[in-house]
């Protein structure tokens, strides 16, 4: 039985904090122990231990957040979806409720999400250590400014891409800013990673779908900066000449499910023709 809950809800949204509320007094009536909180603030890391399920309330950008600083412990996560498309949050409210008893007996399939790590090395001191569920992503600072990135695979060199950008990205990933640059789609459960550059001048254009122990360098030259993005939320300022290691994180995600894993192709379809026809409609 459950005895612990972290509800995480977008920060801007009405809608997902009151119904963030609205489970709160739910669970609290069934003996559940529940902490509450904008999925951003800072106290989010210390409802995380403990905690037996973390339901996020909002957008795909509410669950890339929670997954973030649900490191190293990994509970599941549960995606509600309170936005547009929800790749990543698979239940409305409706679902939730009509799964609730199933929710307070753990009763649930558990989906394992790799993630990627960057090792940011820009001087002496010790390097930055960044971990992302979607992709770490290295672009360009200034508009009409490309950046000159030299891309290495387990130390060999691939190519030196003048782009607007490299995505290092999961297979959860590919199905966000990779797909909208030309990369492919992978099932969400493997465990490889792809690169995938960014309107590459004069140079190999597509993306390269790497073994699990590949490990990517990319070495960034840039007289205008280059800005090191992880999730597409949290933006790092990176130097000419810099460093970034990129490789499958030592940690992991891990959705709550109640959906077959075999309807995933078939959601994937529904989500980028709604994605197509709402992009018409605004045309």
């Amino acid at each position: 039985m459950l005895k612990r809950v972290a509800i995480l809800h977008h920060p801007h949204s009405e809608g997902a904090a009151a119904f963030a509320r609205q489970l709160e007094r739910e669970f609290t009536r069934r003996d559940v122990q529940v902490g509450v909180s904008d999925v951003w603030a800072d106290g989010v890391p210390a409802l995380i231990p403990g905690s037996g399920l973390v339901i996020c309330i909002g957008g795909d950008g509410t669950v890339l957040r929670a997954a973030r600083v649900s490191c190293p412990d990994s509970p599941p996560l549960m995606g509600i979806n309170m936005g547009r498309l929800g790749f990543l949050t698979d239940m409305s409210p409706r679902d939730f409720f009509n799964h609730f008893e199933r929710v307070l007996a753990g009763d649930w399939r558990v989906e394992e999400r790799i993630m990627v790590r960057a090792d940011v090395f820009d001087g002496p001191e010790s390097p930055m250590e960044y971990h992302g569920l979607n992709d770490i992503v290295i672009s360009r600072q200034s508009p009409g400014r490309p950046i000159y990135v030299d891309v290495r695979v387990d130390h060999a060199l691939v190519a030196v891409y003048r782009c607007d950008g490299i995505i290092v990205s999961t297979p959860t990933g590919s199905t966000g800013y990779s797909l909208s640059a030309g990369g492919p789609i992978l099932s969400p459960t493997e465990h490889h990673l792809v690169v995938t550059p960014v309107s590459a001048h004069l140079a190999l254009g597509r993306s390269l779908v790497l073994e699990q122990s590949s490990e990517v360098e990319l070495r960034v030259t840039s007289d205008h900066g280059a800005i090191l993005s992880v999730d597409g939320q949290e933006d790092v300022p990176v130097g000419s000449g810099t460093l970034v290691r990129v490789r499958v994180s030592e940690h992991v995600t891990r959705f709550a499910r109640f959906r077959d894993p075999a309807s995933f192709y078939a959601e994937l379809a529904e989500r980028l023709e709604f994605q197509l026809s709402s992009t018409m409609s605004r045309a």
